[in-house]
């Protein structure tokens, strides 16, 4: 009985320790109490599925040591009593530097795993159909002789070097559930 008590004591002052070293969760979290918690539980995150008039899709090129390079569909995770709305503002302009009107709901929601990994292993993902407000930070544009993580570009599909988690949403990418014009109950983000 002594054991588990120590055990509790033990737990409970790491979790301290852990609170003290966060600050207020609101903000994000540093890193590797990020990591924690992603091997914990998992993470809920919105990604954009941007079209343009002539049907294409606007990705972002990633690569990282968790996906390694590809496009993406541009998302996020939200964070601590954030509004889903704050969360595609905020990953439209950090992933893109523009404005973007989403629609009201999502036009889709995935659980994603990666079948070997435990650190950001888990996703509940929610795809919001987006349409710029505003043009994409130029000089984020892709340039295939030299790929920089976060740049982006038109699609007039799926790319192969698609990233494997996000080969679900191939029928969006390639127009299914392309809005034609603004999404339906859009709003501004």
């Amino acid at each position: 009985m002594n054991g588990t008590r120590q055990a509790r004591n033990t737990l409970a002052e790491a979790i301290a320790a852990i609170d003290d070293a966060t600050g207020p969760a609101t903000t994000g979290l540093p890193e590797p109490v990020f990591h924690l918690v992603s091997r914990l539980t998992p993470m809920v995150n919105v990604d954009l599925l941007i079209h343009d008039d002539a049907g294409r899709c606007l990705l972002t090129w990633r690569d990282d040591a968790f996906y390694g390079p590809g496009w993406h569909v541009p998302g996020g995770i939200i964070r601590f009593r954030e509004r889903v709305a704050d969360r595609i503002a905020a990953v439209s302009a950090g992933e893109l530097g523009a404005s973007v009107e989403s629609s009201q709901s999502p036009i889709a929601v995935h659980e994603i795993f990666h079948p070997e990994r435990d650190v950001r292993g888990h996703f509940v993902s929610l795809l919001y159909a987006c349409r710029l407000a505003s043009a994409p930070d130029a000089s984020r544009q892709f340039r295939p002789d030299t790929p920089r993580h976060g740049d982006w570009a038109w699609h007039a599909g799926a790319p192969d070097a698609l990233i494997e988690q996000h080969r679900i949403y191939i029928p969006q990418i390639n127009g299914g559930g392309h809005p034609a014009r603004r999404p339906p109950g859009s709003r501004p983000t």
